[in-house]
């Protein structure tokens, strides 16, 4: 068995649970429709994570060329999935009545933190994988969103909060 074979098991199965999350947070919000409160911002970064959880694993085969694995570059490599899950499970709050807006301001901090994680992974895994950091258009996007995602920590501000989740969907479909 090939070296990235047996490792992409287990990137697609932490992925598998993100979408799991995601997709369950979507039922919920179906099955409690008439008593969740909904916000379009923990929609958009819901859909967001989706896209990107597809994405990434639509660009880890990319890796199927890579030969000299370590376990280290491996483990930097599994950051990313490990970020995006984390992401999932805090968008959707849990329980029979969701007040997404609500749930969005108690965790935008750590929701926000595990953000700039997963672009942090992101960056790293092109530096050990290549050796350097991505090209200027990818790199900006990191940027913007590294830079955006720590102002939302700080920020309880709603058109704010509104106006980055529908700009970072925007961004994220024009990246892709």
């Amino acid at each position: 068995m090939e070296a990235f074979t047996h490792l992409s098991v287990l990137l697609s199965i932490i992925l598998g649970l993100g979408m799991a999350e995601l997709l369950g947070g979507f039922t919920r919000l179906i099955e409690h429709r008439s008593t969740a409160r909904l916000f379009a911002p923990a929609i958009c970064w819901a859909l967001l994570l989706l896209i990107v959880h597809v994405q990434t694993w639509w660009t880890l085969f990319g890796l199927r060329g890579q030969r000299d694995w370590t376990f280290l570059s491996f483990c930097v490599v599994l950051l990313q999935p490990i970020a995006l899950y984390l992401l999932a499970s805090l968008v959707f709050p849990r329980g029979e009545h969701p007040d997404l807006r609500s749930s969005y301001f108690a965790n935008r901090r750590w929701f926000f933190a595990f953000l700039i994680f997963l672009l942090l992974a992101s960056l790293a895994k092109d530096l050990v994988l290549s050796g350097s950091l991505p090209s200027t258009p990818n790199l900006a996007f990191h940027v913007v969103l590294l830079v955006t995602s720590a102002v939302a920590i700080y920020t309880p501000n709603e058109r704010f909060h509104r106006q980055l989740a529908f700009s970072s969907l925007a961004m994220i479909l024009l990246y892709i």
